[in-house]
This record gives C-alpha cells, structure tokens and sequence, in this order.
C-alpha cells in the first residue's frame, strides 16, 4: 500500500499553487480537466489547493472525477482521478504544506489508513495525468489501481513496450498498477 500512496502522491502533487493563481478561474478548470478523458470532462470536480494545502473547489462536478490545475512553474502537469482518492489529495496537499517529502508523506498516509483515518483506494481507481515540459509538450498517462495483479492474471507485459500499449508497473504487490499511454497530439 506504501507503493500505491508514493504513485498517487507522484501523479497528484505539484509545487503549492503558484502557477494556477496566475490564471483566471475558468481558465483553471478548462486546464485541469484536459487530463481526463473527454467524456469526463464536463462533469468534473476542479480543486486547487492553496500554499497552506487547503483545497479550493473551483467547480462541483457530478461524476466522480476530480481535477487539480498546474501548480508547477518549471514544467506543466494536470491531473484528475477518482473520487475515492479526494482524501488522500487533501491529505497530501496539507503534507506538502507543512514541508514534508514525498517518504514522508507516504509513511503518514500509510498510518493515516492503518489507523481508519484513511480509506485505502478501491482496485480499479483511475488516476489520469497531462505532464510535459510545457503545455504543448504534454503527454497524456492514464492509470489504473490493481493492488495485487500479477502479469499472469492480467494479461499485460510488466515494462513500457516501444509502441506505447498498456503494461503493468510493480505486478504482484499492493502497489500494482496500470499504465495506459496516451498517444502525443497529433500536429
């Protein structure tokens, strides 16, 4: 579980919100969504989270997918995931907050969840991402939680393949999951 929560924390933490209070709110939600397939986007919930940590609902969604703007200033990254994962984002952000690396956040939501304070990701939780230098140089990763699945069971290679299929990352431990590249834009 340490796994999944130090993959979460990578795909979902940035720098605290400099670059998305540069932006209008709008201009927010339209950036935070692009990571998010385009058939979630209209329903997405959009959160910021300010330099404390506290999360800024720029936009109630209906569906159950949550997205957080560009809080980089060397590089762009979006982000959107399930809602199962809301509390630990919370969690994380204040983490970060108060100045704490990524070991260390990960080692108190794993006390956070082995207290009840936290409730572990259900398998099958999406998390998608739009990283890249810039904006136009992002590339889109989609990823799927399956604590536990081995190659066999799913029947996915275990390292990124040349041609971009899907491929299981850390197979047969709590922290196993799928990555789904996402093809550059065309152009």
């Amino acid at each position: 579980m340490k796994h999944v929560l130090m993959i979460s924390a990578a795909l979902l933490l940035g720098a605290t919100g400099a670059m998305a209070q540069t932006l209008s709110k709008d201009e927010q939600i339209a950036q935070a969504v692009k990571a998010a397939p385009e058939a979630l986007r209209a329903g997405a919930t959009v959160v910021n989270y300010e330099a404390k940590g506290d999360p800024s609902v720029l936009r109630q969604g209906t569906n159950g997918i949550v997205c957080t703007p560009n809080q980089q200033t060397t590089s762009f990254s979006v982000n959107c995931y399930g809602q199962a994962l809301r509390a630990q984002r919370d969690f994380q952000a204040k983490e970060k907050a108060d100045g704490k690396d990524a070991k260390t956040q990960a080692a108190d939501m794993q006390a956070a969840m082995a207290s009840g304070k936290l409730k572990p990701p259900p398998t099958g939780t999406a998390m998608y991402s739009l990283s890249g230098k810039t904006e136009a140089s992002a590339r889109g990763m989609w990823v799927v939680l399956v604590p536990n699945m081995t190659a066999e069971a799913t029947g996915l290679p275990t390292e990124p393949t040349a041609n971009g299929t899907p491929w299981l990352m850390r197979a047969g431990t709590p922290a196993a999951h799928i990555h789904i590249p996402q093809a550059p834009p065309a152009g």
